[in-house]
């Protein structure tokens, strides 16, 4: 709102969820090669003493997917889920990643299956968060730039509008290598996107 001179926050909150929601390309390419697919939990309560696994109610489930080019990482893939049933975390995996790909996974349940929508599947048992770091290195890297980005930069968000925050992320995340040229694609995608009423943007509610 400063920086614009804007004489209005909501009208600020409103320019800025516009261009969230103009940083998902439609046509965007799948992930491909060898991509690291796992899940993390935002927001919430703090989970109780003794809690562990899947079990985190209040929590909102998110999925992560990376590419794994060796050394370094590629392109990345965001999404809030209702939960980390098969049916969810399946169609994450359908939507975000190219048919052919490797997807190493840990060994939770909601995975299994996933092969026959033809993937190599790889799931190895996470046990310790030491050995969790070992076999899906690069998606907790991720996960955790995330957490402190969300926490450091925007000390937590609203449930309602935490998609708008993962899409900046990835959006961020994946042009970390041309920045320059990251401006310039926003505003490409931000003249094609559909125009939106103010008040289903400000409400969090998608078009």
């Amino acid at each position: 709102m400063r920086q614009l001179g804007l004489g209005s926050y909501r009208t600020a909150l409103y320019l800025c969820r516009r261009l969230r929601r103009a940083m998902v390309n439609p046509a965007r390419e799948p992930l491909a090669g060898v991509v690291e697919a796992d899940e993390t939990y935002i927001g919430g309560s703090r989970v109780r003493k003794g809690v562990k696994g899947r079990r985190v109610g209040g929590k909102i489930p998110v999925a992560v997917a990376v590419e794994n080019r060796g050394d370094h990482t590629g392109r990345i893939r965001l999404q809030v889920l209702t939960d980390v049933s098969s049916s969810s975390l399946h169609a994450f995996v359908q939507k975000n990643i190219a048919t052919g790909s490797q997807v190493n996974t840990d060994g939770w349940k909601g995975y299994w299956g996933i092969a026959l929508a033809g993937y190599a599947h790889y799931p190895q048992t996470q046990g310790s968060p030491e050995r969790a770091g070992q076999i899906l290195p690069w998606v907790h890297r991720v996960i955790g730039n995330l957490k402190t980005w969300l926490r450091g930069t925007h000390h937590g968000v609203d449930r309602e509008h935490i998609q708008g925050y993962l899409d900046e992320f990835a959006f961020r995340y994946n042009r970390r290598r041309y920045r320059e040229h990251a401006f310039l694609t926003l505003l490409v995608l931000a003249l094609r996107t559909k125009q939106v009423p103010v008040s289903q943007i400000l409400s969090g509610s998608s078009a």
